[in-house]
């Protein structure tokens, strides 16, 4: 017979991670560093990768610089871009303090996707000067990706650039966040044998991820009368009484009070979850943002996203003694672990392989089908609704979705074939997992325990 895991147990397995986060972040001393990707025979080499031979690859540059793509690994880089005011669940914490993370994110997106990342903690917080600073950096990234940028001006900080840059700037709270739970979505949904354009879905939260994720779902097909959304003030109306505040500082907020919440609903939480087939939260972190018995108020076979890191909005044990059939969280050592690490891997190892331009939403919406087709094809269940990050071929499957539909909608600068890039993508993503299986093995990468 199965054992029966205790609520210490689970709470203690909820708390392992932070504890081996103070272990080992010290003794690494970070997580990223950099490697030479070409061979160094002997010194005469540097004679090609410097001074002089250098010379020669600067001026093919200096007359067509998209040369930059083919001769330098600008194809491969991304920046990872934050000012440290809206970090994880820890809010304003600063740009040293975010370091850890931007490194976190730089770590995944070479594992994952083969990228080579760099983090960038800004010290300013002015939205005027992050954008200018990112439009310097252009020269040298095949793409951009924003990070934990407090809200509103993280909307107008990535609007801008995506308007102005040559290269694709994505946002991974608003954009990541939401393309994984479109998928999770859309699986979810299937399992508990309802249509897309029926369900009731409640938001709590009206921060950057949850105004992203309003409207891809929207795009994937739930009926935007149908979406209640929760800010700190309560349900989000046109009869708000902050609505002159709503429509000159928070317009993002005033277009989901306009199009969203057909029958004009008031309240708070508690309210907005009464009859709703599905609640997805990106507020505050838990446990206890959601109350058991608001769980209880929902429809039948109720779906629950509680996405807050590090500790969700509530824990999945109490949604499901609450009633909820489906629960998905942000983190790995939960069942569905609805993160945007499933997404932002293999949309920007798409996106770099077309060297896209932007990154659109109908990508993002490509990206979410495909993620939601490999757990199909792996056999879906309530506990198994979108692909974990060990199951490797999801990555590769995304970028070639994502590439395909840039290239559909003309924002590539190269038109490859699918096989090609499939094979590109696998064999780049073997390569990044193989160098750290090797050097773990080898000694390189040291071993705490021993």
């Amino acid at each position: 017979m199965k054992k029966e895991v205790t609520v210490e147990e689970l709470l203690a397995k909820a708390e392992q991670p932070s504890k081996d986060a103070l272990r080992l972040h010290p003794f690494y001393k970070g997580k990223i560093g950099i490697m030479p990707k070409c061979r160094i025979r002997n010194f005469e080499d540097f004679a090609i990768w410097y001074t002089p031979g250098v010379a020669a690859p600067c001026k093919k540059i200096q007359e067509d610089k998209d040369l930059a793509y083919e001769m330098t690994n600008k194809w491969n880089f991304v920046a990872v871009i934050s000012d440290g005011s809206r970090v994880l669940g820890l809010g304003d914490i600063g740009p040293e303090a975010g370091l850890p993370v931007m490194e976190g994110k730089a770590l995944l997106y070479k594992y994952l996707g083969g990228v080579d990342a760099f983090p960038l903690c800004l010290d300013t917080k002015n939205p005027e000067e992050i954008i200018q600073v990112v439009k310097w950096l252009q020269p040298t990234f095949g793409g951009i990706n924003l990070e934990d940028i407090s809200h509103p001006k993280c909307f107008h900080i990535l609007d801008t650039l995506r308007k102005e840059m040559e290269i694709p700037v994505w946002h991974d709270d608003q954009q990541g966040t939401a393309c994984v739970t479109v998928a999770g979505l859309i699986n979810a949904v299937k399992i508990v044998g309802k249509k897309m354009g029926e369900i009731k879905v409640t938001l709590i939260g009206a921060g950057a991820a949850n105004i992203a994720i309003s409207r891809l779902i929207v795009t994937a097909g739930v009926n935007p009368g149908n979406i209640i959304q929760v800010d700190s003030k309560g349900i989000l109306h046109r009869d708000r009484g902050d609505r002159g505040l709503l429509q000159t500082k928070f317009k993002e907020k005033w277009h989901i009070c306009e199009t969203t919440n057909k029958d004009s609903r008031k309240g708070d939480i508690k309210e907005a979850m009464q009859g709703a087939d599905v609640v997805i939260s990106a507020s505050k972190p838990g446990p206890g943002v959601i109350k058991k018995e608001w769980i209880s108020s929902m429809a039948d076979d109720s779906i629950v996203f509680a996405e807050a890191n590090p500790v969700p909005e509530i824990w999945p044990w109490e949604a499901k003694e609450a009633g909820a059939r489906i629960v998905a969280t942000g983190r790995s050592d939960f069942p569905n672990q609805v993160n945007n690490s499933l997404g932002f891997p293999g949309i920007f190892r798409g996106a770099l392989d077309i060297r896209a331009t932007k990154i659109t939403d109908e990508m993002c919406i490509a990206a979410a089908k495909e993620l939601a087709k490999v757990a199909e094809d792996n056999g879906l269940h309530e506990d198994y609704i979108v692909p974990n990050m060990d199951e490797w071929e999801v990555f590769p499957r995304e970028a070639v979705a994502v590439g395909n539909m840039g290239i559909e909608q003309g924002v590539a600068r190269v038109r490859s074939s699918e096989k090609v890039r499939r094979e590109q993508a696998e064999q780049i993503i073997k390569q990044a997992r193989d160098e750290v299986q090797m050097m773990m093995k080898k000694g390189f990468i040291a071993d705490p325990d021993k």
